[in-house]
């Protein structure tokens, strides 16, 4: 049995394009139902952390996973591309 992978986005409340990127994700795992067996997805909120506001505030909405992170702004490709790089 595989390890699932964990992706965290970066996001607060109020993030319009937080909430973009959680539209894609959704839309993903519900077309891609293989993904959902390899991913778990975890929303942090950053206006908690000092630290990941100092580090993510002006960049949110930021994907990582594994210690890479997808920046926005990304399309839906690209994001599905960066799922599946190892």
């Amino acid at each position: 049995m595989s390890n699932v992978i964990n992706v965290q986005l970066m996001t607060t409340l109020g993030c319009h394009l937080c909430e973009e990127v959680q539209g894609m994700i959704g839309y993903l795992l519900q077309n891609e139902p293989d993904l959902q067996a390899i991913y778990q997805f975890e929303l942090v909120e950053i206006a908690e952390d000092e630290e990941l506001l100092n580090r993510y505030g002006i960049r949110i909405p930021v994907l990582v996973k594994q210690g890479e992170e997808l920046s926005w702004p990304f399309e839906f490709e690209q994001l599905k591309s960066w799922l599946v790089s190892e």
